[in-house]
C-alpha cells in the first residue's frame, strides 16, 4: 500500500468516529487504531467550561447550591481514565475497599479497564472510605469522582 493511501486512511479514522480500521490488501495488511484517551480528556474538559456561564444562575436557588456542593464532604478520589470500574482483582476476589475502611496513600482502590488493559487505581491520600459513588461494573468517565475519602 502507498504512502497516499495510508495518509488518506489515517486522515479518515481521524475525522470520523471510528475507533479501528484494518485492511488487508494482497500481502500487506494495514491496522489503524484511534487512541481515545487522549482525545475524551479534552472533550470532558469542555463540559465543565460550558457549565460554568450556567452557574451564575444557579445562585437565584440557594437552597439547591449548599446541597449540591455538601454532597461529597471529603477528599475525591476521580477517574484517571475512561473505562469500566471493578472493586476487586477478580470476579470471585473480594473488594479492594469498603465503606469504613482506611487506606494509605498508595492502596489499591479498584481495577479500571480500559482497552483490555486493567489499571490500578490508587488511592491519593489516607484517610477512611466514606462513600462509593460507582457500582462494580459500570462505564465510568475521565474525572468521574470513584471514592470519597475523610
Amino acid at each position: 500500500m502507498d504512502l497516499r493511501k495510508l495518509k488518506t486512511l489515517i486522515d479518515l479514522v481521524a475525522d470520523s468516529g471510528i475507533a479501528e480500521l484494518e485492511i488487508t490488501e494482497g500481502d500487506g495488511k494495514v491496522r489503524i487504531v484511534k487512541f481515545s484517551q487522549v482525545t475524551q480528556p479534552v472533550a470532558y474538559a469542555q463540559e465543565p467550561v460550558a457549565a460554568a456561564p450556567a452557574a451564575p444562575a444557579a445562585p437565584a436557588d440557594p437552597a439547591a447550591a449548599p446541597a449540591e456542593a455538601a454532597a461529597p464532604a471529603g477528599h475525591l478520589v476521580k477517574s484517571p481514565m475512561v473505562g469500566t470500574f471493578y472493586r476487586a482483582p477478580n470476579p470471585g476476589a473480594s473488594p479492594f475497599v469498603e465503606v469504613g475502611q482506611a487506606v494509605k496513600e498508595g492502596d489499591a482502590v479498584c481495577i479500571i479497564e480500559a482497552m483490555k488493559l486493567l489499571n490500578e487505581i490508587e488511592a491519593d491520600r489516607a484517610g477512611v472510605i466514606k462513600e462509593i459513588l460507582v457500582e462494580n461494573g459500570e462505564p465510568v468517565e475521565f474525572g468521574q469522582p470513584l471514592f470519597v475519602i475523610g
